[in-house]
């Protein structure tokens, strides 16, 4: 039997990217490595997760490698931006690379922080190369619970 199910386009949208971003990983992905990572060596962008927990929205980046020294964040109305740089440690001169995959180089990530987050109390910290920012959500945007009430049949009796 079919299943009859609500249309989420927001849902259809997130996934819609999930699929782009992962085309484009696998199309320009595969030019970072081998051979062609000399050239491509900028391209990196940490993976990010993101979600809500008791009252605060948690921003996890998988860093890596950086500094925290060499992380930029910064919030302009509601976006989210995070800048960093992964250096190498492999120094040229030691000898000639054998293989490389590790990516290296300047990255940016921007994002739009969902409705009810107070960025004005963002927190940053670095551990085990993952930076988490959490942010307190505003009371109003925090999930309310509403009680449905039972009322009394149109013709004045009391439900039985």
């Amino acid at each position: 039997m079919f299943e009859l199910k609500k249309w989420e386009p927001l849902r259809e949208l997130s996934t819609i990217q999930r699929e782009m971003d992962e085309l484009f990983r696998r199309t320009f992905g595969s030019l970072t490595t081998g051979l062609f990572r000399r050239e491509w060596a900028g391209v990196w962008c940490p993976d990010i997760d993101c979600y809500t927990s008791n009252g605060q929205f948690i921003v996890h980046a998988d860093i890596p490698g950086v500094d925290p020294k060499d992380i930029d964040i910064s919030i302009t109305g509601n976006v989210l931006t995070i800048k960093g740089e992964r250096k190498s440690e492999v120094e040229k001169e030691k000898g000639e690379v054998v293989f490389h995959e590790s990516a290296y180089g300047s990255f940016e990530r921007t994002m739009t922080l969902p409705e009810g987050v107070d960025a004005t109390k963002i927190h940053a910290s670095h551990r085990n190369g993952v930076l988490e920012l959490t942010m307190p959500t505003k009371a109003e945007a925090l999930p309310k619970k509403i009680k449905v009430e039972l009322e009394e049949g149109k013709s004045g009796k009391k439900a039985a």
